[in-house]
C-alpha cells in the first residue's frame, strides 16, 4: 500500500547518507528507518539501496525512486498551498485589466511571483466590457477597469489614480489649443474620453469637442500609440503608466498643463465571491510602489 511516510524517510536517508542521522532527524529508531525502506522496496518490488557495512549506495531503481519522491512532495506542497485561500504568498491569482494598466501592473505581479514560487498568475489584457463579461463568467476573480461599472452581481470600488498626460512629439513647440488642433490627434480605445477630460479642464474657454480635431489614426493597442506620436503624426492623451513604460519616451514629451486630471481606476469583483488575501497584498503593494516612485 502507498505510504507517504516511507517516501519521506527514503528522501531523508538519501540526503543525510546515514541511518543514524535519518533516525535522529525524523525522531525515529534506526530499526524503524530500516523497516520503512524495506516496506518501500516491497511496495515498489525493487531494491533501492545496496548496503555496504554502515554505508549504502543507491541502485538505479533507488535513484529513480528518489527523483520521483522529490517531485511527489514538491507537487503536494504546491497543491496544498493552492488550496489555502488565506495564504498571501501562494495560490493562483486570476486578473484582467486594460493594457494601459497592465503595462506596469503585470510586471509588478511577475516580480512578486519570482519572490514567491508558489504564487501563480493568469493575467489578461482586455477592454472594460470584456473584463465585465469574464468576471461574470468566472474566468477571472479581479478586474481593473477605467470606468465605474454598475451591475447587480459585481462590486466596483475606487482603487488607484494616475495623472493623464498630454503627449506630443519631442520637437513640438506649441502650447495652445489651436496648435494642438493643427498637429492632429492619435486615438485609441480610451483616447477620446481621456482627451475630452484633460482638454476641457485646461482650455475651458476654447475647447468644445474632440470632433473638431483632425484625427490622424487609431490603434487598439495602447502601448503602440506613442510610436505614432514619436513619428510626429499627432498628439494623444494617455495615463502616466503608459508614458513611463513606453520605449519612445525620448522621442515624445508630456506637455506642461496648469490643471491635473487623473484617470481613476476601479477594482471589480463578484459580489458572491470571497477573495483570497493574496489579491489585497498584490493590489496594495502596487499602489505603495507607485506612491514611492512618484515621490522620488
Amino acid at each position: 500500500m502507498f505510504n507517504a511516510h516511507y517516501f519521506r524517510t527514503f528522501i531523508t536517508l538519501v540526503e543525510t547518507g546515514s541511518f543514524t542521522r535519518t533516525a535522529r532527524r525524523l525522531e525515529m529508531t534506526q530499526p524503524g528507518v530500516s523497516q520503512h525502506v524495506r516496506k518501500l522496496e516491497g511496495y515498489l518490488d525493487k531494491t533501492l539501496i545496496e548496503r555496504k557495512g554502515k554505508s549504502f549506495s543507491l541502485t538505479e531503481s533507488g535513484r529513480r525512486a528518489y527523483d520521483y519522491a522529490l517531485k511527489l512532495f514538491a507537487e503536494h506542497e504546491q497543491f496544498r498551498h493552492a488550496l489555502d485561500d488565506d495564504s498571501i504568498d501562494s495560490g493562483e491569482c486570476r486578473l484582467a485589466s486594460p493594457g494601459s494598466v497592465g503595462l506596469m501592473l503585470y510586471p509588478f505581479i511577475l516580480g512578486q511571483q519570482q519572490m514567491h514560487p508558489n504564487l501563480t498568475v493568469s493575467y489578461s489584457f482586455a477592454f472594460n466590457h470584456e473584463i465585465v463579461g469574464d468576471l461574470l463568467d468566472g474566468r477571472y476573480d479581479v478586474g481593473i477597469v477605467t470606468e465605474a461599472v454598475k451591475h447587480p452581481d459585481l462590486e466596483c470600488s475606487v482603487w488607484h489614480q494616475e495623472p493623464l498626460c498630454l503627449v506630443v512629439p519631442a520637437d513640438f513647440t506649441g502650447n495652445t489649443l489651436a496648435e494642438l488642433m493643427g498637429l492632429g490627434f492619435i486615438n485609441y480605445y480610451d483616447g477620446i474620453n481621456h482627451a475630452n477630460h484633460l482638454l476641457r479642464a485646461n482650455f475651458p474657454d476654447e475647447f468644445r469637442s474632440m470632433s473638431h480635431f483632425r484625427h490622424q489614426g487609431f490603434t487598439n493597442e495602447v502601448s503602440m500609440v506613442l510610436d505614432a506620436v514619436a513619428r510626429g503624426l499627432g498628439f494623444t492623451v494617455v495615463s502616466r503608466l503608459v508614458l513611463e513604460t513606453s520605449p519612445w519616451q525620448r522621442q515624445v514629451r508630456a506637455l506642461a498643463l496648469p490643471t491635473t486630471v487623473d484617470e481613476v481606476l476601479y477594482v471589480l469583483r463578484r459580489r458572491d465571491a470571497t477573495l483570497p488575501k493574496r489579491y489585497e497584498k498584490l493590489l496594495n503593494g502596487f499602489k505603495a510602489q507607485r506612491l514611492q516612485e512618484t515621490m522620488l
